[in-house]
């Protein structure tokens, strides 16, 4: 399907995510729901004008200033984050020695071990969740077992296109939540610590670009001005605005 896109297609990164998706369901890397979530991501993206908006990139910012200064931090990767942008996560992880936790919502033995195998063959500094020896509080089993050296001891974890129900849990245990997600309505990002409401395969090489820019004064200047709520609104008021814009009407 790849060789059928052409180069100059103006939505082609669009129709080969799509294809990703599709392909991590055929190999048992995705649940097939995933292929609901990446549609309904992909409307707010249309939203957007399947750009990264100003707002996104405050949240950006924050996003990197808040794993610079962590002191335990680890990235949670599930399928559809692991076909969107697991090379990305990857050269993030290795470049900043963060552990990788595979953690999903429709959770079987193979399909974790498929997952590890696939992020290791990136080369990550770390690959966690086979052990699964800890538990989150306040979520149904199997949605709640986690590493103990992993999400369970961490204080920042960045959690893409996460379940709603686990970053609220996450935030109860008094971690630092950072997700990136398309829609600025959802629960997830009304309930993270840091929202980036852009497409993860836009943000996730932007949180690495600037982690290697900011210094640590920065990255506390960052932080000392982020509020996530605040972030949200921007967001909805940037797509209203485009909106507007397009119909013609102000």
């Amino acid at each position: 399907m790849k060789a059928d896109i052409p180069a100059d297609h103006p939505r082609r990164g669009s129709l080969l995510a799509r294809e990703a998706i599709a392909d991590g369901v055929d190999s048992g890397l995705v649940d097939r729901t995933g292929l609901i979530a990446h549609g309904r991501g992909e409307a707010f993206d249309y939203l957007l004008g399947e750009a990264t908006p100003p707002p996104a990139m405050m949240a950006i910012d924050a996003a990197a200033a808040s794993l610079l200064l962590a002191e335990r931090p680890v990235i949670s990767v599930n399928g559809n984050t692991a076909v969107l942008s697991g090379k990305a996560l990857a050269s993030l992880s290795r470049a900043h020695r963060i552990p990788l936790e595979v953690n999903i919502f429709h959770r079987t033995e193979e399909r974790m071990a498929r997952l590890v195998r696939f992020m290791e063959d990136f080369n990550p500094h770390r690959v966690l969740g086979l052990d699964a020896d800890a538990t989150i509080p306040g979520l149904a089993q199997p949605r709640s077992r986690c590493s103990s050296d992993g999400i369970f001891a961490s204080d920042v974890v960045l959690v893409p296109l996460e379940d709603g129900d686990r970053a609220q849990a996450l935030v109860s245990m008094g971690k630092t939540v950072v997700t990136v997600d398309l829609n600025p309505l959802s629960r997830t990002a009304r309930m993270a610590s840091i929202t980036i409401v852009d497409n993860v395969v836009r943000a996730i090489p932007a949180v690495h670009e600037r982690m290697d820019a900011l210094s640590l004064e920065e990255a506390e200047e960052v932080l000392g001005s982020f509020v996530n709520e605040d972030n949200l609104a921007a967001s909805l008021l940037y797509i209203e605005e485009r909106l507007r814009a397009l119909s013609g009407k102000r």
